[in-house]
């Protein structure tokens, strides 16, 4: 099965007549998402693409019933058009863009929270439920070349890594239920621990894979699930960034999120505490297939 996505999911694009929505909702569609409508304030009342396109969202939700937004909208516009599509009761809020301003986060997964919206993101990849739908620039033209049906789901804070972990299971013919890009900003709506808590519902996922990095408490959070009985199906684990601990204090690297303070975040230290709930650590990326075999198994 798949989780928060599926074929019969109705997907609202806000920033439908940008170029990358126009792209990659073409890439959607072709895909089997279901895109009932499209928002871009000003151009109401068009087709893009043989999509309708509405001026808002409460325009677009007059005519059609909706799950799913999806953001294809820069970093300074997110507020505005996700609180939108959050204020109007859509219950899945995907946000792609990279670079949201932190305050503007804030107050969007504040309002979320209040309304009971669950929110992707910021600097999500999207998600993709293989052989059913897909959301954002995942897997991009051709997603079937790197992910296919199976009971394995995989959560990311890196939508390359995502793909890549999608990719080598491919190969190895072992399928995905769902691959979920978090997004790998400071803040984000949805983390590791509540996505297992949806896959542990999931009866055809058998066994989840998370790739985590350096900063944040997510993975932490992981361990603590672990460890209390909230997930117990087989979990695999890598943890990128170890090397970062050993550079000079102050350096900046990689995601926002990245950041070590007295050890909080260090990735040496996630991946002891997921070892020690009992989690099954990679220490390198050629490690995942074999130890989901094992789990499958």
């Amino acid at each position: 099965m798949s989780i928060l996505l599926d074929g019969a999911s109705r997907v609202l694009v806000q920033g439908l007549s940008g170029r990358q929505a126009r792209t990659h909702t073409g890439f959607m569609r072709k895909y089997g998402t279901k895109v009932v409508a499209g928002v871009s304030p000003g151009k109401g009342g068009t087709e893009i693409e043989g999509i309708a396109n509405y001026d808002s969202v409460a325009g677009a939700l007059q005519d059609h019933e909706i799950d799913i937004s999806v953001l294809f909208i820069p970093a300074p516009f997110v507020k505005d058009a996700a609180l939108e599509a959050i204020e109007h009761g859509i219950p899945l809020v995907v946000v792609l863009a990279e670079g949201v301003p932190h305050h503007d986060t804030a107050l969007i997964l504040e309002r979320a929270r209040l309304k009971g919206v669950r929110v992707i993101g910021p600097n999500s990849q999207g998600m993709i439920s293989p052989g059913r739908a897909k959301l954002g620039g995942t897997g991009g033209e051709e997603p079937d070349k790197l992910y296919s049906e199976g009971p394995v789901g995989i959560i990311s804070r890196s939508g390359g890594m995502g793909g890549e972990i999608g990719n080598i299971l491919t190969r190895k013919n072992i399928g995905q239920s769902t691959f979920i890009s978090i997004g790998g900003d400071l803040m984000i709506g949805s983390g590791f621990a509540e996505l297992l808590e949806l896959f542990e519902a999931d009866e055809e996922t058998e066994c989840v894979v998370i790739f985590g990095e350096a900063g944040t408490g997510h993975e932490e959070e992981v361990a603590e699930l672990v460890r209390r009985g909230g997930f117990t199906k087989p979990l695999v684990a890598l943890i990128a960034g170890e090397s970062m601990e050993s550079l000079p204090k102050g350096m900046s690297f990689g995601h926002t999120s990245a950041i070590i303070e007295r050890g909080l975040g260090a990735p040496s230290r996630k991946k002891r505490l997921l070892s020690e709930a009992g989690v099954m650590v990679a220490e390198r990326f050629a490690e995942i297939p074999e130890l989901v075999e094992q789990a499958l198994a």
